[in-house]
């Protein structure tokens, strides 16, 4: 995927926003299959003002595309501001570059921001995500916690539940 968004678009740098930016930092074969059961990639690119390459990557290799059919896969675009991110994560991106990728290469969220980023959109296969990475201890819940202090700008609510939801994985003597 990160071979053909690099033929498609002058911008080398992909940024794999969604769940499936944990194929670039955990083994695939170590991922529970809530983790890799997605078909859809969401990719994004830091310097997209106006969502045209995000658009781009829709039109050549998004759903219903060739690559699709012949992949069983496809990409979408979307916007760097998608997904709620804490703050820092730009500086905890991990590269995913290799041959395989070239002439593109991609940047995947560090798991836990990915983790928190999916509990903020609250959906039931967002938790489902979660759930299943902290039960494989791919994630740790105390770092989820922390990341989930640095989100700015989220509504009083949804950090109650977010704070409620991942107290249920802390010991109790690290729930304040």
């Amino acid at each position: 995927m990160l071979r053909s968004t690099g033929r498609i678009i002058v911008d080398r740098n992909v940024l794999i926003i969604g769940s499936q930016s944990v194929l670039g930092t955990i083994p695939e074969d170590d991922l529970p299959l809530e983790a890799t059961s997605s078909m859809e990639v969401d990719v994004a690119f830091f310097d997209d003002p106006d969502d045209q390459k995000a658009d781009q990557v829709d039109a050549f290799i998004g759903e219903f595309s060739q690559f699709h059919e012949t992949y069983g896969y496809y990409a979408q675009g979307v916007s760097v501001s998608t997904a709620v991110l804490p703050e820092g994560w730009r500086d905890r991106l991990v590269l995913v570059e290799s041959e395989n990728t070239q002439p593109g290469r991609g940047y995947a969220l560090d798991p836990h921001d990915c983790v928190v980023s999916k509990l903020v959109a609250g959906r039931e296969k967002d938790a489902l995500f979660a759930d299943a990475l902290l039960r494989a201890g791919l994630v740790r819940p105390d770092v989820v916690a922390g990341r989930i202090e640095l989100l700015v700008d989220v509504h009083p609510l949804v950090m109650k539940r977010l704070r409620d939801w991942i107290a249920a994985y802390l010991p109790k003597s690290d729930i304040c």
